[in-house]
């Protein structure tokens, strides 16, 4: 049974993304227990890569600050193991096929299981291809989370009625990044999920303050935010932790009561 649907259970979701070992493990590991700690309710872990295709200049530095600070995949494996002791809500990880295939996708996955990942984000996977990692996905009960962007139109209704997980709306066409305004027309996008899927919906890409965040959690199950976060990382660096969860109980604050 998926661990994912739990994030929906407390009202309206806050999702953050942090991208690991930006500075360093060990501040990641602060950071994600800070930000559970103050209302999170799903944590994407980001694996970084050397080309991070759908990520603006904030994640794309903050995974070249991971990487050359000595980022493996077996560390990012370690340090879930470790936040597993004590770090409940569910996890998902944020990376590109490009990792999971040099790692080999049977072992990858069957790790993720294992050390209590609950979901797989791969944005540069297409719908049409997702049987690559769906059936060992399925073999190991680790969701495969969809993406759906203003462009999916007419795919829509297929995506959502095979989702998993939760279902991720990308609120603007482009990358990652913090936006001053989100102009796509999101609440047609979710009432047609809303018809269609089995799983909640939450919103992602630009949003960065509690206003925004309230908007796009009011049309649809939650709200999802990166750049913002590592932004505050880059600014506190291994200091960043306290900062992180004040910014968390803020964003949660602001979805109360929708």
């Amino acid at each position: 049974m998926s661990k994912i649907k739990n994030a929906f259970q407390n009202g309206k979701a806050f999702i953050a993304f942090i991208t690991c070992g930006d500075p360093d493990l060990e501040t990641t590991a602060k950071v994600v227990r800070a930000a559970a700690a103050n209302g999170a309710d799903l944590i994407e872990l980001g694996i970084p890569f050397s080309d991070p295709t759908a990520e603006g200049p904030v994640i794309q530095g903050a995974n070249l600050r991971a990487l050359s600070g000595g980022v493996t995949t077996d560390r990012i494996f370690d340090l879930v193991r470790e936040l597993r002791r004590d770090v409940s809500i569910p996890m998902v990880f944020m990376t590109y096929a490009n990792v999971v295939y040099s790692y080999g996708a049977e072992r990858f996955i069957r790790t993720c299981s294992d050390i209590g990942i609950d979901g797989l984000i791969l944005p540069d996977v297409p719908y049409e291809e997702k049987e690559e990692f769906l059936p060992l996905c399925h073999e190991y009960g680790v969701d495969l989370v969809s993406l759906i962007a203003p462009t999916s139109e007419n795919r829509i209704a297929e995506i959502a009625a095979e989702a998993e997980g939760f279902l991720y709306i990308v609120s603007s066409l482009g990358v990652t990044g913090t936006r001053s305004e989100i102009t796509t027309d999101l609440a047609s996008i979710v009432s047609v999920v809303r018809q269609h899927a089995k799983v909640p919906c939450a919103i992602g890409f630009g949003i960065s303050t509690p206003e925004q965040a309230r908007k796009m959690a009011a049309v649809s199950d939650g709200a999802i935010v990166g750049s913002a976060i590592i932004k505050i990382l880059e600014k506190y660096g291994r200091d960043a932790a306290p900062e992180v969860g004040k910014y968390v109980r803020s964003m949660k604050d602001a979805l109360k009561d929708l």
